[in-house]
């Protein structure tokens, strides 16, 4: 039963969530909204973040990580997703210093990088049996293939690709934004939400696989000792 609740509460969320951001893609919005959207909306990632940090350390259950996770990646949903739905739906009004980039390169890049994002969902599908954010909690610890090498390698690729879509749109302040508001919020909501979360749900054999595979830029696996 309590299952079948998670199940429907994730899916409510989810659709919700997906709603929301559908209302943002076409919303009439005026340049400083937008940009308060863009930039104050992802810097409330870090409050939510702290927030969600001090209830997991007061529950340190497996169930409690599971339903806080939930609804902190629901939250999430709206300070990563809506930002970006307005920062590429509304790029023209504040792309500042045009790159002198050809488009061609940047829609190159934005091809490899989806693809790789696209690969590492798949990979989190296979092995660790869950999805992104708020769609499925992973029900096994992924540590095989493009996990083997960096343990975020869909936070790795997910920025790639924002940085790479700056490029496409030969916008330098879509860049900017994606290394210098964007990636600091992500990475902030990593190390101090996520490895916590899957502490205390994976334990000992989540501290061995941290300790020996890196954060964020890949590393060669290390081999096994005989």
């Amino acid at each position: 039963m309590k299952q079948i609740i998670e199940f429907l509460t994730r899916a409510a969320l989810v659709v919700f969530i997906w709603f929301i951001w559908w209302l943002f893609l076409d919303a009439s919005l005026s340049n400083v909204i937008n940009i308060s959207i863009i930039v104050g909306g992802v810097l409330l990632t870090f409050p939510v973040v702290w927030l969600g940090r001090k209830l997991l350390d007061q529950r340190q259950t497996i169930g409690g990580a599971a339903w806080i996770t939930m609804f902190v990646h629901f939250v999430l949903g709206f300070t990563f997703g809506v930002p970006i739905i307005r920062a590429v739906t509304t790029y023209q009004e504040w792309s500042g210093w045009v790159l002198p980039v050809p488009s061609e390169v940047g829609l190159v890049l934005v091809i490899i990088t989806a693809a790789a994002f696209f690969l590492v969902v798949a990979n989190l599908a296979l092995k660790g049996l869950g999805a992104p954010f708020a769609i499925a909690l992973s029900k096994k610890l992924a540590m095989d293939w493009f996990y083997a090498w960096t343990r975020n390698p869909m936070v790795l690729a997910g920025l790639a690709f924002l940085v790479s879509l700056g490029i496409w749109l030969q916008s330098a302040m879509f860049v900017i934004w994606a290394i210098v508001v964007f990636a600091p919020a992500l990475l902030f909501f990593v190390k101090v939400y996520e490895e916590r979360e899957l502490e205390i749900r994976f334990g000992t054999s989540y501290l061995e696989y941290k300790s020996k595979t890196p954060m964020l830029f890949p590393r060669k696996p290390r081999k096994q000792k005989s």
